[in-house]
């Protein structure tokens, strides 16, 4: 046999095992992610909406979410990304906390005091830079 064919076979099937490999972990992930959706989980959907699933209808693939008290939106559970996991730190007693200094802001619009707004030149008495001719005298 030609050595050549032996290794496009070899990489072939190399190919198509890391393939099946990396499906099945997805699906592994998925069916664990969708286990993990139950009513009473807060849920984030693939458009960013927070919620609160109260019922999950599985002929029709309708779940029933609450994103705020009272506000209730029926939404496909396909849209459904994941549970929303609390992303607390936990801050040992060890651990030095830098403390950054707190600035004053404007009450008017939250500029930082001090800070030039925009477009406003830091020294009133600069001039603006002039602009150099380029055509030269008798042209």
């Amino acid at each position: 046999m030609d050595p050549i064919l032996i290794v496009v076979a070899v990489a072939l099937a190399v190919f198509v095992f890391f393939q099946f490999r990396s499906s099945r972990k997805r699906a592994k992930e998925t069916a664990a992610r969708q286990a993990a959706i139950l009513p009473g989980v807060e849920i984030m959907t693939n458009y960013g909406l927070y919620g609160t699933i109260l019922s999950i209808d599985e002929d029709t693939n309708v779940a029933l979410i609450e994103t705020t008290p009272g506000t209730v939106l029926k939404i496909h559970r396909q849209t459904i990304l994941k549970p929303v996991e609390d992303e607390t730190t936990e801050v040992s007693d060890d651990a030095e906390v830098e403390e950054t200094p707190i600035t004053e802001l404007n009450q008017d619009n939250a500029i930082v005091a001090g800070e030039p707004e925009f477009g406003e030149r830091i020294d009133p008495d600069e001039k603006k830079p002039v602009r150099k001719s380029t055509k030269k005298v008798g042209e």
